[in-house]
């Protein structure tokens, strides 16, 4: 039995971080030991993690397997997009084009905004008393 060809991709957005692995297959989705849409819960993250192997054309070609931790619902959907996007241009480098130019391969880099003392948060004031 030969070993499968895998490929490895790992993503960042905001705090979140995704190890992504994609296998020759038919296109199931595997995050964190469940499937996408229970993972993720909405169809507009489901679509951001879809996008990049809908630009190349890929979808139904490779099994996707990833873990991912830290940040939020949308931090993990954009992490794992840049993760199945730089597994997918390891697998085939002719994609590269593609793929810059949809802004895939490119980490996001807003971070959220440290507080500030004597503020509430990063920018919210207390209320002002003039008396």
């Amino acid at each position: 039995m030969a070993a499968e060809l895998q490929y490895y991709g790992t993503g960042r957005r905001k705090n979140a971080i995704a190890r992504v692995r994609i296998i020759a297959g038919e296109g199931n989705f595997v995050i964190n030991k469940r499937g996408l849409n229970e993972y993720l819960g909405k169809k507009t993250l489901e679509m951001i993690v879809k996008q990049p192997l809908e630009i190349t054309e890929t979808i139904g070609k490779y099994d996707v397997i990833a873990l991912v931790h830290g940040g939020g619902t949308s931090g993990q959907a954009g992490a794992l997009r840049m993760g199945i996007a730089r597994a997918l241009l390891k697998a085939d480098i002719s994609l590269r084009p593609a793929l810059k130019r949809a802004g895939f391969l490119t980490r996001d880099p807003r971070m959220k905004e440290r507080r500030k003392y004597g503020l509430k948060k990063a920018r919210k004031a207390p209320q002002f008393s003039k008396r």
